[in-house]
């Protein structure tokens, strides 16, 4: 037996005991697992230590290296997490329906966990904790693939994690580390029916590998080619302050802003404000010819700061930067941002920027994206903001699970029939 079907069928077993552990035994799981990471912060941060200075060795930039490193705060961070989440409600046994059927049966539809969820994930460690955290709230056992970048802070936090659950009753493999070499990688993505299923958070590229090689059900996460549009009814204040807070308040993650869209009719007057602003921010701006002819007339602002405008390729309106870089286009008409999104928007978050309610009823409508923002910053499409208390991801596929994915997003449903003798006839 390989060791990758060894650990799912652990998980397997591990999980039975889970699905059954009331609330209480879980709150007590994570409330001990928080303090087991406190306890040993010195310890994570030791083997931490080994991954950054690997990573600095391999010339990894210096952004990279800081989502990987660990210190005192980031553990206790961590171990914060844990504690918000004993205090979710849980949703395992929630009746999502329930009613009597005519001939006298009880029907209830309830929430179960998946059983055993695997994780595959990139570079930061503290993901590592989220996501044991999360799946043991929602009842699953699981499977943690982190990168090799990480791969001796991510076995000593798993290492914490399993004895803390152990010492509350649970059995330590509801938390399990899997190999990081390839060969492991692509077995686990293959253990159908030990593993049910599978969430990859990370790059484009990591995403469609697992969702193109994997027999095992995906629940695809994460690439945020993202959208502001300014209508031609804007509050071109409103705009200018959402699209520099979408773009540059945190630049590397999925919900920030990718790309602008500008009705001509306020174009003229939109990009005078904005190119300057977003330049002075240190954006780069990929612009369609408009956008750069804009940008040539704005190259010397009231306060001095020249336009950072390029011509856009084709590529450039399909590109997650995540990075300082926007794409820019300006558009005729409502209907062509649309059509714009529609062929470009990776369908994660989009926003409308108007202060008309027939345009922003036509754009939620007509833009089908895991979250269409009308007014407010695209940064705001994720679990924590939306109230969930803890997501595992942001889903942009339609089945099962869209947008932030919350501890119920982690369950799936059962029917429970009651009757009283009741036969079919």
């Amino acid at each position: 037996m390989s060791e990758i079907i060894e650990l799912a069928r652990r998980a397997r077993v591990a999980s039975y005991a889970l699905a059954e552990a009331s609330r209480a035994t879980k709150d007590a799981a994570l409330h001990a697992m928080a303090a087991a990471l406190r306890a040993n912060t010195d310890a994570i941060v030791e083997a931490n230590a080994v991954d950054v200075a690997a990573a600095r060795e391999a010339g990894t930039p210096e952004s990279t290296v800081d989502r990987l490193a660990l210190n005192p705060s980031r553990v206790d961070g961590m171990a914060a997490g844990l504690e918000q989440l004993a205090g979710l409600a849980d949703p395992i046994g929630e009746v999502v329906r329930g009613y009597t059927l005519p001939n006298g049966l009880e029907l209830r539809q309830v929430r179960v966990p998946f059983g055993v969820v695997g994780i595959i994930y990139e570079a930061r460690p503290n993901v590592t904790a989220d996501a044991a955290g999360i799946c043991l709230k929602s009842g699953n056992a699981v499977l943690l693939r982190g990168s090799s970048s990480a791969a001796a802070s991510n076995e000593a936090i798993i290492a914490v994690l399993r004895d803390a659950a152990e010492s509350t009753g649970l059995p330590a493999d509801v938390v399990q580390g899997v190999p990081t070499d390839r060969a492991a990688v692509k077995e686990l993505m293959q253990a159908r029916g030990l593993v049910d299923v599978l969430i990859p958070r990370g790059g484009a590229g990591l995403i469609q590998t697992v969702v193109s090689e994997s027999s095992v059900p995906v629940i695809e996460t994460g690439v945020g080619n993202c959208h502001v549009y300014i209508d031609a009814d804007a509050d071109l204040d409103l705009g200018l302050e959402i699209l520099l807070n979408s773009k540059t308040q945190r630049p590397s993650v999925c919900n920030a802003a990718e790309s602008l869209l500008v009705h001509s009719a306020v174009a003229q007057d939109f990009l005078a404000r904005a190119l300057p602003a977003l330049a002075a921010a240190g954006v780069t701006v990929h612009g369609d010819p408009a956008v750069v002819a804009a940008g040539k007339n704005t190259s010397s602002s009231a306060d001095g700061v020249a336009g950072a405008v390029v011509p856009a390729t084709e590529d450039d309106f399909g590109t997650e930067y995540n990075s300082l870089d926007l794409s820019a286009a300006v558009v005729d008409s409502l209907e062509d941002a649309v059509q714009h999104i529609r062929r470009y928007s990776s369908g994660h978050t989009d926003a409308i920027i108007t202060r008309s309610q027939a345009a922003a009823r036509r754009f939620t409508t007509a833009v089908d994206s895991a979250a269409v923002v009308v007014n407010a910053s695209t940064r705001f499409t994720d679990g924590g903001e939306f109230g969930f208390g803890a997501e595992i991801g942001i889903s942009t596929q339609k089945l099962h699970a869209r947008g932030p994915m919350g501890l119920p997003e982690m369950t799936s449903t059962k029917y429970v029939v009651t009757g009283e003798g009741q036969i079919r006839t």
